[in-house]
């Protein structure tokens, strides 16, 4: 089996200064004002639960329900571990958004040509065989990366040696993910989520086992058919053909994303 990378995140390492957010931040080209949640100019983001400091961010499934769910493969594992999403490949039906089990993708609502935005875990840098720009930045080894076998070692190690949960957040939960957190305070005081520990994609086809094939087909197609028109017109507004833009979605969707953010 070919072995991934993960990160693991120690809570109690952890001092706030949000290094991790500015120096992902920058390495997207987002702006630098810090921001209290994940969104899709700000792909993790440090939050303070009882007096800690928590580091969220994609878990990158080890079979991540949101490639599942997406009709088009805009969105997969990669070979190294990250989930990656390609924008060329979207058509904006947003079932990524609903399938991640701990509510992490976010949609650009404000633009006139909308995608999905999430850790990419820096795939393009550890590809050259650079660490995420967020582990690189941590001044006191609260996130570090490296194998997934040997990483998942390390923080049984730390467990062992007292003072923390004894669990690894990520090594259960959703099937397993690459990114683990351990900490002293138990993992639901410090707003985590708490999904079924079978991987998604397995519970997702178990559901839609006894659907007809022709109801979901059809639906993808319908999906796809309107989402496309819909970028076609983006792109003519973009260019100036057309004198004002026009609501895709309705005032709901935007209410239920805000309402996960």
């Amino acid at each position: 089996m070919e072995r991934t990378k993960a990160i693991l995140v120690d809570i109690t390492k952890c001092i706030g200064c949000r290094s991790c957010e500015q120096a992902c931040k920058e390495v997207h080209g987002f702006p630098a004002a810090s921001e209290p949640k994940l969104s899709p100019t700000n792909l993790t983001v440090i939050e303070e639960h009882k007096d800690k400091f928590v580091r969220k961010m994609c878990n990158h499934c080890e079979e991540p329900a949101c490639a599942s769910a997406c009709l088009v493969g805009a969105l997969k594992k990669t070979a190294l571990g990250p989930v990656t999403y390609d924008g060329s490949k979207c058509i904006g039906c947003r079932y990524c958004l609903v399938a991640c089990p701990f509510s992490v993708p976010r949609y650009e609502w404000t633009k006139l040509m909308p995608f999905v935005k999430k850790c990419d875990m820096c795939s393009a840098r550890q590809e050259k065989g650079q660490p995420p720009a967020c582990v690189e930045a941590c001044p006191t080894g609260a996130s570090t990366v490296g194998w997934r076998d040997e990483i998942l070692e390390e923080a049984e190690r730390r467990i062992l040696g007292g003072g923390y949960v004894k669990h690894i957040y990520g090594s259960e939960e959703a099937g397993g993910t690459s990114v683990f957190f351990i900490s002293d305070v138990p993992f639901e005081d410090l707003g985590f989520a708490a999904p079924p520990k079978q991987a998604m994609p397995m519970l997702t086809a178990n559901a839609l086992g006894d659907v007809p094939t022709v109801v979901l087909v059809g639906g993808s197609l319908l999906s796809g058919l309107y989402w496309i028109t819909q970028r076609r017109e983006a792109v003519a507004r973009a260019e100036g053909n057309v004198a004002f833009p026009r609501k895709h979605f309705n005032d709901n969707d935007n209410k239920n994303d805000s309402e996960r953010s």
